[in-house]
Order: structure tokens, then C-alpha cells, then sequence
């Protein structure tokens, strides 16, 4: 998923989709799928390969964005006897419809990912099999690969199984619905579940020292004739949802390591100079990080809604960097083999649909589970995932991050020579004349320069627009 997600509401600006448009042409973007990939997983989806397991009784539910037809999960939660929990959590089976070194395999490990533009999107296999029969829609059922993960009463792992199976999702739920539906008490116990569940999850997550960043999505809305930046905090139901997969993620690693094959995603610890850099970016934002509050616990007490909480919490996101994926083949995990966000052994498996390496995570644990040795068409890819997974992870943060000076230079043309209120966030090591400013509203964060004095960290600056075209220049400031 990209880092900083951005999604236009409503019609955009001519010059900004022609940036958009420009830009796809610029990266060499994949457009439209050849017409051999269209024409095998047209065929692929008239006769799939299907699991003899029926498990379209399990009332699963799907909890997406409003209008997302690729689904990758759905889920059923219920309690056990004991005073535990069983989480069903199905995966749409990307190979009931790709067959291995086929015209739709060698496009996808092209494409590598979906890459998300705030225009639309470039999907990493065809419609007619992300939307249409590997989708987990409702009422339709669908192969996948069906998930039992047992829980104590405390929220941890009891046992863990993955089969193929055959389900049928009952209804399709969005954030803001389920929201509600639990602010209101009105939901059902599968979903009033979710927020038991996602909240031990949750407490389990505080005691190993893992981190979950509230990170705020840019949402290019129009008021008033005008187009506008502004953040969107997300809701403690997005962080539920996002506990069971990060839940099945974990299961799926021990899978693997229990059997000396698989890919895990790896991500070192921060250094001590990332660290101290976002300590001077909390100044600057004029938010109190006393020097014995850990990194982790102050993250879990910055309300995403305010807007300088907002601003360093996707700073934080800098910490995430060196993320990779990590191979191993001979029945020896690697270490370190943790993810330093999760504190856990992890794995990427619950987004087939989207991302490339997910779909053999998946082929390796249901081979762990068989106690079987791994098809050997995942064996044979297994050594070249991690770079082709680095290349796709690379040109997916060039379109997040040209898309996101794209858009604040289409909001911001038609005010240059403006004055804007901002804060210095960061200031040049060899230029102190130069450096970035957070603007107090819209929510722009840009390069200032031009100015004679050199900028202090946490400065409280009035800012002139100097230049902003969309696709040519980006929002740069000087100070006014």
C-alpha cells in the first residue's frame, strides 16, 4: 500500500489529470494489459481450479473503501467455548486463476504491484480476475484460501491451520458503516467482535513493543469552487481490521519458519540519527516528547485529527525505510528475521490481489500446514521475489511521491505570490538558508528558500509562494 495515500472526490482539475497522465508516461507505467494476458485470464476465469472444500456456510463480510471491487479478505469472527476466539479469514486464491510462467504470471511479475495514482489505479492483474472471479463479492462464491487462526482469551495464537476451501461472502462493509454501526451498539457479534478482538490485538501489540502509525490519508476534496488538501484521521476500526491481518501475517511466518522455507518481510531497527531527527521534527511541530517517553509510546498518544500530530505521524513514516523481504531455503530462518514495527516475525500473505509475493506466501503455507514440500514453481521464484519486489516497492513510492507534488502544485497554482503561516519541519545541513516548511492549512508540507537568514528548526514562519505548476514545477517557498 502506498505510503501516503491520496484519492481525488469528486471531478479534478484539467491541468492535474494532465500531470497524472503525464506522469504515467514519464515512469513507463503499465496501461493496458496485452491482449494475450486478457485473452488467457478471460479462459482462466471459465475454468478455474477449484478446491473440493465447501465453506460457503461461514458468513463471512468484507470491510473495504466504499466502491472497491478488488477484495482480497473477508472474515467471520466468533467466540470459542473456552472463553477464546476463532478468526475465519479468508484470502482470495490468486493461482485458482494464474498458472505458473503463463501470460498473466510473467505480467504480474512485471507489474509487481497495484500502483495507486489519486486518479485511479493500475491493477496488478486483470478486472476480470482482481474484480471479477477471484474478488471476494458478496454473493459470490469464490476459492480461497480459508484461514483458522484460534485465540485465547487474552488474544494470542492458540493454533493456527490454512486450507483451500470454497466461500461465499454475505455482505460487503466499509470503514465508516462499521464505525457506526459500533459507535451506535448496533452491529452483530462477528463485527462487534472485530473491536474486542482488534483491541487485545491491540494490547498485545503495546507489550512487544510494536508499532501501528495512525498515519492520516490526503484527501484532495472541493468546497466552495475550490480544490483543496486536507487530512483524514483514520478510525479505530481501520486499526482493528488492520490487527487480523496483521495477525494472519504473523501466523503465516511462524508457518514458515517452523519449516525452514519461505519470505518473510523484514525491517531493521531505526538508527539512533533517524530517531534524533524526528525528535528535532517534534519540536518543530511543538509537540512535547519528553526524553524518557519511548518512540512507541508517544506515537500512541498523538490524536491523528490535530494537525501537527497529523504532520508527524506520516514524518514517522521515515522510520519504516530499509523495509524488505527476506528469503530462506535452508530450514535456517534469517536473522534477524523481525519486523521492528510488528516486533514479530511477519509476512506479507492477505493481499494477493495487489501484491505480487503474497500469492507464494500463501502457496508456502499451505505446503507447511500439508506437510508437504512446496510446489516447485514457488520454490524456482522464491530467490528472485525480494529484488523484483524492491523494484516494484521503488517505482510504487516514485508514483506516491510525484503524485503528491503533482497535487500540491494543482491546488496551490492559482495562489502564488500568496502568504501563507508555516513551520520550519526541517533546515539544510550545508544551506541553513534552505530548508522545508509545514504550512498551518492546506495541508502542504514544501522546500522555502530564497531567504538571506538561516532558518531555525521549529521557527513559526510567514511564507510566500513562489512557484507551483503542476508536472513542471513544484510548490517551492520563500520567506516572505
Amino acid at each position: 500500500m502506498p505510503r501516503r495515500q491520496m484519492h481525488v472526490t469528486g471531478a479534478a482539475e484539467a491541468p492535474l489529470r494532465a500531470a497524472l497522465r503525464a506522469l504515467r508516461t514519464q515512469l513507463d507505467v503499465p496501461d493496458a494489459f496485452p491482449p494475450a494476458v486478457l485473452a488467457e485470464a478471460e479462459a482462466a476465469v471459465r475454468a478455474p481450479r477449484l478446491p473440493a472444500r465447501d465453506a460457503t456456510d461461514i458468513p463471512f463480510f468484507t470491510i473495504d473503501p466504499p466502491g472497491s471491487t478488488d477484495l482480497d479478505q473477508a472474515m467471520h469472527l466468533a467466540r470459542r467455548g473456552d472463553g477464546g476466539y476463532r478468526v475465519h479469514y479468508a484470502i482470495a486464491d490468486v493461482a485458482a486463476f494464474v498458472t505458473p510462467g503463463g501470460a498473466v504470471d510473467d505480467e504480474a511479475h512485471r507489474r509487481v504491484q497495484t500502483l495507486y495514482f489519486p486518479d485511479g489505479r493500475i491493477p496488478l492483474h486483470p478486472a476480470v480476475i482482481s474484480e471479477g472471479a477471484a474478488s471476494l463479492l458478496p454473493g459470490q462464491t469464490a476459492p480461497a484460501l480459508l484461514w483458522r487462526i484460534d485465540l485465547d482469551a487474552d488474544g494470542r495464537r492458540a493454533a493456527t491451520d490454512v486450507q483451500r476451501a470454497l466461500v461465499r461472502s454475505r455482505a460487503r462493509l466499509d470503514y465508516a458503516g462499521v464505525q457506526q454501526r459500533l459507535d451506535a451498539g448496533t452491529a452483530e457479534e462477528p463485527l462487534t467482535l472485530l473491536r474486542e478482538i482488534g483491541t487485545l490485538r491491540e494490547r498485545l501489540e503495546v507489550e512487544r513493543g510494536g508499532i501501528s502509525l495512525n498515519v492520516p490519508e490526503q484527501e484532495i476534496v472541493e468546497r466552495d469552487g475550490r480544490y483543496h488538501l486536507e487530512y483524514r484521521a483514520p478510525r479505530p476500526a481501520d486499526a482493528w481490521n488492520a490487527q487480523i491481518s496483521l495477525l494472519t501475517g504473523a501466523a503465516a511466518a511462524d508457518l514458515m519458519t517452523a519449516t525452514g522455507t519461505g519470505i518473510l518481510r523484514t525491517l531493521p531497527t531505526a538508527p539512533d540519527g533517524a530517531v534524533a531527527r524526528l525528535r528535532r521534527s517534534a519540536k518543530a511541530l511543538g509537540i512535547d516528547w519528553p526524553h524518557h517517553v519511548s518512540y512507541a509510546a508517544l506515537v500512541r498518544s498523538l490524536d491523528p485529527h490535530h494537525t501537527r500530530h497529523a504532520a508527524f505521524l506520516q514524518d514517522c513514516t521515515t522510520l519504516l525505510r530499509g523495509a524488505g523481504y527476506t528469503v530462506f531455503t535452508d530450514g535456517n530462518a534469517p536473522v534477524p528475521a523481525v519486523h521492528a514495527a510488528v516486533a514479530d516475525e511477519y509476512t506479507h500473505c492477505t493481499a494477493p490481489l495487489r501484491r505480487l509475493v503474497d500469492r507464494y506466501a500463501g502457496e508456502l503455507c499451505l505446503a507447511a500446514v500439508a506437510g508437504e514440500e512446496p510446489p516447485e514453481w514457488v520454490r524456482a521464484a522464491l530467490p528472485a521475489l525480494p529484488q523484483r519486489m524492491a523494484e516494484g516497492s521503488r517505482r510504487a513510492n516514485t508514483v506516491e511521491r510525484e503524485c503528491v507534488d503533482i497535487v500540491e502544485a494543482a491546488l496551490l497554482k492559482d495562489r502564488v505570490g500568496e502568504v501563507f503561516e508555516a513551520y520550519v519541519v526541517d533546515v539544510h545541513d550545508r544551506n541553513p538558508a534552505v530548508g522545508t516548511v509545514h504550512l498551518e492549512e492546506p495541508a502542504v508540507v514544501a522546500r522555502v528558500e530564497g531567504g538571506t537568514s538561516p532558518l531555525s528548526l521549529g521557527e513559526r514562519l510567514r511564507v510566500r509562494l513562489t512557484r507551483a505548476d503542476p508536472g513542471r514545477e513544484k510548490a517551492v517557498f520563500a520567506p516572505a
